[in-house]
């Protein structure tokens, strides 16, 4: 059952979910920064490769572990002058050498991963010199409150949503995976439960 729910039902939630408005509106203020050689960690449906300007970017290559996803995001829309390659493979064991690529884009990813400390490492070896880490994700709250219902609520929300956890912390978290955030800005999602509104957003480099 849970493959059948997995295959038919989950990538419909994913995407009624995931390319919501104003989560649409979230990944519009942090793709199009991207520079270079892209990898972009758990690519899914493809709904940021919208947002890459091809004028700055040289190839986009995303990553993620589900054949179902990774089918959606080959034909996803994009620049035609995008150079795309959609791999098979996980945040936490990247197939690419050290130093492969000059930017990696993360948005509602470390949500899902199994091990976000893991591939924040993976990011960080990846990375150029000099390389940036463009983040975007939904996570714990900073309100006591609300926090207490995230903590309820997630371990249904995990099981209907692939695994998505509501309570891991963002920005911090990076910063204690060996980046140093640039700069990051906060905010509740609009038309969003309020246990997956708190997004944070920015740019980090390694540390």
């Amino acid at each position: 059952m849970a493959s059948l729910y997995d295959r038919y039902v989950l990538p419909g939630l994913l995407k009624c979910g995931c390319s919501s408005k104003p989560v649409m509106k979230q990944r519009a203020k942090i793709v199009p920064r991207a520079e270079g050689r892209v990898l972009e960690l758990g690519i899914g449906m493809g709904l940021n490769l919208a947002f890459y300007d091809a004028a700055k970017v040289a190839s986009v290559t995303g990553v993620d572990p589900s054949p179902e996803l990774r089918e959606v995001a080959a034909a996803a829309p994009r620049d035609p002058a995008l150079a795309v390659e959609v791999r098979d493979g996980s945040a936490e064991a990247l197939p690419f050498d050290d130093g492969s690529f000059d930017c990696v884009v993360c948005t509602f990813t470390l949500c899902s991963v199994h091990a976000p400390d893991a591939a924040l490492a993976e990011a960080r070896r990846v990375l150029k010199p000099g390389g940036r880490l463009l983040y975007c994700e939904h996570g714990l709250s900073p309100d006591p409150k609300l926090a207490r219902w995230q903590r309820f609520w997630e371990p249904l929300w995990k099981r209907m949503a692939g695994g998505c956890h509501l309570t891991r912390p963002v920005t911090s978290a990076i910063a204690a995976g060996g980046f140093r955030p640039e700069w990051t800005e906060t905010m509740m999602l609009p038309g969003t439960p309020p246990i997956a509104a708190w997004n944070e957003w920015g740019v980090a480099v390694p540390s």
